[in-house]
């Protein structure tokens, strides 16, 4: 009897992993087309902020993906969490309806969120759940600067404050 519970246990799991693997690929494979459609149609002054907020989901997806990864501390899991419920919160520093800037805060605290998770989580953990073509540290580091530009240093430092108070730092 154990033994069946056992059996059948293991066969959740496995179905799980597969709807998970299978999750991810739709998700990779939506990100392809937008970021083809984003070459297609959007170019100028704002192409370079676009193309870094085309990767907020990609990075919103990272932090799921490490969120559920039993390797990641649970403090960082905390962390996560609240950075995530921060950007599919209608309550932002910059709102979000405002077309293109809306989402730069977004940007910058997950962009702070994943810094912190390199300082203190394998590294290679992190890129097992990267989908994005480029190297995930230089892309991190890229894309503070582009946010940086678009933002006063007021908005700055309060997306700063938020993000010591998400950490207890």
């Amino acid at each position: 009897m154990a033994e069946e519970k056992q059996d059948k246990a293991q066969e959740i799991v496995t179905e799980l992993a597969d709807d998970r693997r299978k999750g991810d690929d739709i998700y990779d494979n939506l990100r392809k087309k937008v970021s083809s459609f984003r070459k297609e149609k959007f170019r100028g002054k704002y192409g370079e902020l676009i193309d870094y907020l085309l990767l907020l989901p990609d990075f919103v997806a990272l932090m799921v993906r490490l969120a559920r990864d039993p390797r990641v501390d649970k403090t960082q899991k905390l962390m996560l969490g609240g950075i995530i419920l921060y950007v599919i919160s209608p309550i932002d520093i910059i709102p979000d309806f405002i077309p293109v800037i809306g989402l730069v805060d977004d940007l910058l605290l997950v962009v702070y969120g994943l810094n912190s998770i390199l300082n203190e989580v394998d590294p290679e953990i992190v890129r097992e759940h990267w989908s994005g073509d480029d190297d995930l540290l230089l892309t991190l580091k890229n894309s503070i600067s582009i946010a940086e530009k678009f933002l006063s240093k007021n908005v700055i430092t309060r997306i700063s404050q938020l993000f010591n108070k998400l950490t207890g730092k």
